[in-house]
């Protein structure tokens, strides 16, 4: 076990945030009762806030960002997990609140971690990451609503987003039609390899809509909220529902109440973060067994963990495509 360990460390400096590379040991950690050691992160958009500090993500420092991170048990102190166990994480606060994944060490509470499926690779257990869990969350909630896959076309906004890109795939492996909309529509043949049939333009859902428009959607996946989430719910079928788990495109929701009391709509909030444990297994489970892992490898880019604060920029410029995996090892 290695005394001392990389971390990418964001502190403040006259009121700004800047983040640099050091060396860290274990008693540098915040508590917990697991150490894991981490052999890879994945990049999200709230890593990107966080590291440049442009969304105010993180209020004490020093910190350590980073809100997935799988790896190997070095110690326990519970009867939970043991030296050697394969585990991931993903929200709970962590990389928000508590040191996360941007560590090739962390030290974390035992409720906060899932078993890493059997027949996962730690690479694309990270490829799917908070981005991929989020979606399946999404499919699962349109499941439980009981969304037909004979229904027509399922609706999937922010599609060549890290939650658009899973969620497109997952709808099309479960046999969906699904319809992908997206800002960069020259990544219409990227869309159709994941499984999209149709693609939308989304200066289609950008606008201000009418309170009731045609009924066009068996249902949605919505990752950007705002104008297109308002505008989808006015072309929700009647009975169906959408899952809502994203705010790129705004806070505010321009709509009104008739698409819920004339059309029988749901409007679904889809939160990763503080999901109970059994539901996290069952979602992660069912990513593992439904995911087609060549669609999720097209989809994945892995970067050596120096070229993280660069990535952090881009993916907040809107110019990653899919996920970012980071080897903390390389």
């Amino acid at each position: 076990m290695s005394d001392t360990f990389k971390a990418l460390v964001l502190d403040e400096e006259d009121g700004k945030t800047v983040n640099s590379f050091k060396q860290l040991q274990l008693n540098d950690l915040p508590d917990g009762e697991v150490v894991v050691a981490v052999s890879h992160s994945s990049l999200n958009y709230k890593d990107g806030l966080a590291i440049t500090g442009t969304g105010k993500i993180i209020r004490k420092f020093p910190f350590v960002p980073g809100i997935d991170l799988v790896g190997e048990v070095e110690t326990s102190q519970t009867d939970h997990y043991k030296a050697g166990d394969k585990v991931l994480l993903t929200g709970w606060g962590v990389g928000e609140r508590h040191w996360g994944g941007f560590s090739q060490k962390a030290r974390l509470k035992a409720k906060w971690l899932t078993p890493l499926p059997k027949d996962l690779s730690p690479t694309r257990a990270m490829a799917i990451g908070t981005a991929g869990f989020t979606a399946m969350l999404s499919v699962m909630a349109l499941e439980d609503h009981g969304v037909k896959k004979d229904g027509g076309p399922v609706l999937v906004t922010g599609a060549n987003g890290g939650v658009g890109s899973v969620a497109v795939s997952l709808l099309a492996a479960l046999g969906y039609e699904v319809t992908a909309s997206t800002g960069r529509v020259e990544e219409e043949g990227f869309l159709k390899d994941l499984g999209a049939k149709h693609i939308l333009p989304r200066s289609e859902l950008s606008r201000k809509s009418k309170p009731l428009e045609k009924e066009t959607w068996n249902g949605a996946v919505d990752t950007v909220g705002g104008e297109p989430l308002a505008t989808l719910l006015s072309q929700l079928r009647y009975g169906t529902a959408v899952a809502a788990c994203g705010l790129a495109a705004g806070v505010p929701l321009p709509t009104t109440v008739f698409p819920f009391i004339l059309r029988n709509v749901a409007l679904q909030g889809i939160d990763s973060v503080m999901c109970p444990p059994q539901r996290r297994e069952i979602a992660w489970r069912r990513i593992a067994e439904i995911l087609p892992m060549d669609k999720l490898d097209s989809l994945t880019t892995i970067i050596p963990f120096d070229d993280l604060p660069k990535a952090a920029s881009s993916i907040l410029a809107g110019s990653i495509r899919g996920r970012t995996v980071i080897d903390l090892n390389s």
